[in-house]
């Protein structure tokens, strides 16, 4: 799997494995429909090995640490549970120890899917998956979103509460040389006492630091300081401030002829999916607006020459109707034209309100292919919405081929 996609679960209970070149602590949250925790008792983990639905076993070191969905035990209003993993180590990030999570059919141990998340740095806590509740089907979910404020970040997105001390902080290094002073740390953790481990010594002095480390919402990328610039397979939640955007956003799609003379024939369009990853509708330069105007398209653009967006598509995201909850935008060469000559290829997302960037995804890559899929929006049980950078190439001239490869991207 890669970041964003997500596959039906075809049986009641899920096994996630998580395995890394490091020991691993691996946590399980059951989140309602406000994406939160109803209370401690949603937080399972080696000190709270089980609860309603959900269930913690320990790997020892020696095999990989799991949590266990049975999604017909769940209580009901539950529609998330997400499955995190930090290095065990104080302070260790995840650069070059990338986790890999597998997930099992609980029942038989058959293989459902894998999933490593690319692109790891100086995150100490990772949301690795998640399995949701979408349309009355359970699905699984590869996120990879990183923290680089530990648990307490993870705590705070879910609404755990952290319990910050500021004055207490900068007396930790103290306290050691005392002799009174060992049994000391889990008294002043700075994160719930749920948080910590069997090993208070080794996961203390990691807390301390991490309420000042990080601003509020540093765990997420989001747009709170301003236009994001995506990698891919990178995500970004379009909220500001702590709130969604105004609903009507436009994506530019633009590029170049990568030799000097040429013209380039590119179409961009935008697919519509409902929660089965079913295809509702298609927007393009043939059929210019649907779902009852809420996608309308500018139109054909023939050569791909000149500054600015090539073709704009206006999304009024507070018209989609309920059922529109995927949305993927690729480009497509009619005329047989392959990426490789096409130069500058982009997408950006820009509120239609204002005019500003909000989010811009450059091509790096091009492969010998007639279609690509450059980005996707996933609106979330909240209402908000997430936009992913793709860049992945299809053998297809028009947006009819795009439409099954898009869905299994989803």
């Amino acid at each position: 799997m890669t970041p964003g996609s997500n596959l039906p679960l075809n049986t009641v209970g899920v096994t996630v494995d998580v395995a890394a070149p490091v020991r691993l602590d691996v946590s399980g949250l059951l989140l309602a429909a406000d994406g939160k925790v109803r209370s401690d008792a949603d937080f399972i983990f080696y000190n709270q090995p089980s609860g309603p639905g959900v269930s913690y076993r320990s790997g020892g070191g020696a095999a990989p640490d799991s949590i266990t969905v049975d999604t017909g035990a769940l209580p009901s209003g539950i529609e998330r549970i997400v499955v995190t993993a930090s290095p065990d180590a104080a302070g260790q990030t995840f650069q070059g120890i990338e986790p890999t999570a597998t997930m099992r059919d609980a029942a038989s141990g058959a293989v459902i899917a894998t999933f490593t998340p690319p692109q790891l740095g100086a995150e100490t806590a990772l949301v690795v998956v998640e399995v949701y509740l979408r349309g009355g089907v359970w699905k699984v979910r590869a996120v990879g979103q990183g923290y680089a404020n530990g648990l307490a970040g993870i705590a705070t997105d879910f609404g755990v509460s952290v319990d910050e001390e500021p004055a207490a902080a900068p007396a930790a290094p103290a306290a050691p040389p005392m002799p009174p002073a060992p049994p000391a740390p889990a008294a002043p953790h700075p994160v719930s006492p749920w948080l910590g481990g069997p090993a208070p010594a080794a996961a203390a002095p990691a807390a301390p630091p991490a309420p000042a480390a990080a601003p509020p919402g540093a765990g997420k990328i989001n747009l709170d300081k301003g236009r994001v610039s995506l990698q891919k397979n990178q995500t970004v939640s379009l909220v500001k401030g702590g709130r969604p955007l105004l609903s009507q956003v436009k994506m530019g799609l633009g590029w170049e002829p990568a030799f000097r003379g040429a013209d380039i024939d590119l179409d961009a369009s935008v697919i519509a999916y409902g929660p089965q990853r079913n295809h509702i509708d298609s927007c393009y330069f043939g059929k210019l607006s649907i779902l009852g105007g809420a996608i309308k398209h500018s139109g054909d653009n023939l050569t791909g020459e000149g500054a600015g967006d090539d073709e704009v598509i206006v999304v009024d995201l507070g018209r989609l109707p309920a059922e529109a909850t995927g949305l993927v935008f690729t480009v497509n060469s009619f005329s047989g034209q392959k990426f490789t000559e096409v130069a500058k290829a982009y997408c950006r997302l820009i509120d239609a309100a204002s005019g500003e960037e909000l989010v811009r995804f450059d091509l790096t890559g091009a492969e010998p292919q007639t279609g690509v899929m450059m980005a996707k929006l996933i609106k979330q049980f909240s209402g908000e919405w997430e936009m992913t950078a793709m860049g992945e190439f299809v053998k297809s001239r028009t947006v009819r081929g795009m439409v099954k490869p898009a869905s299994q991207a989803l």
